[in-house]
C-alpha cells in the first residue's frame, strides 16, 4: 500500500524531527525476520528510548539530507529498519543484541554526528557503556575522596569517645 504525497510529507517531517535530536542512527537489514521477533525488538527499543521504524529509504534520505547524518544516505539500500537514538550508544546496543540472537538480522551501517560507521564500528559502539553508566561511574569517582575525608574526620571524635569510655570503665573497675 503506497502513501499519498501528504502522508509521505508527514513521515519525512516525523523522521526529520527524530534525526534533529539524534546522536546516533543504526541501519539493519531485517530480511527473513518473523513478525513476532520484530515485535520483541520494537518493545526492547521502546524500553531503551530508541525510535525504531521500518521506512522507505527514499523518505529517510530526504529526512537526513542536509543534516550531520547525510553521509549515511549511500548505505540506505534494501529492506532496512532504522534505529534512531538521542543516546549515542542505545540504538547500537539494542540492535546489536538482537542481531546476536537472530542470524538473519544484519547490521549494515550506523552514524554518529558527522561520522559514518560500518557494521564493525556499530558493534564496537555497542560495547561502550551508556551515558547513564558513565555518569554513575563519574559520580562515584567524584564522591570517593569526599566520603573518605568525611570518614577520616569522623574518626577523631569516635576515638576520643572510645578513649573516654575506656578510662571510665577502668575507673569503675578500680
Amino acid at each position: 500500500m503506497s502513501l499519498n504525497l501528504e502522508q509521505k510529507k508527514a513521515v519525512v517531517a516525523e523522521v526529520s524531527e527524530q534525526v534533529a535530536q539524534a546522536q546516533s542512527i543504526v541501519l539493519a537489514e531485517y530480511r527473513g525476520i518473523e513478525v513476532g521477533d520484530l515485535t520483541k525488538l520494537r518493545a526492547e527499543a521502546r524500553k531503551s528510548g530508541v525510535y525504531l521504524r521500518v521506512l522507505k529509504n527514499t523518505l529517510v534520505r530526504r529526512a537526513v539530507d542536509g543534516t550531520q547524518f547525510s553521509a549515511l544516505a549511500s548505505d540506505m539500500v534494501g529492506p532496512l529498519v532504522f534505529g534512531i537514538s538521542t543516546d549515542p550508544v542505545a540504538a547500537a546496543k539494542v540492535l546489536n543484541s538482537f542481531a546476536k540472537s537472530n542470524d538473519k538480522f544484519v547490521i549494515k551501517a550506523g552514524a554518529l554526528p558527522g561520522k559514518v560507521l560500518d557494521a564493525k564500528g556499530v558493534q564496537a559502539l555497542a560495547t561502550l557503556p551508556s551515558r547513564e553508566e558513565l555518569l554513575a561511574k563519574l559520580l562515584g569517582t567524584m564522591q570517593a575522596p569526599v566520603a573518605t575525608f568525611v570518614r577520616t574526620l569522623n574518626e577523631v571524635p569516635t576515638k576520643f569517645a572510645r578513649g573516654l569510655a575506656a578510662v571510665r570503665d577502668q575507673k569503675q573497675a578500680a
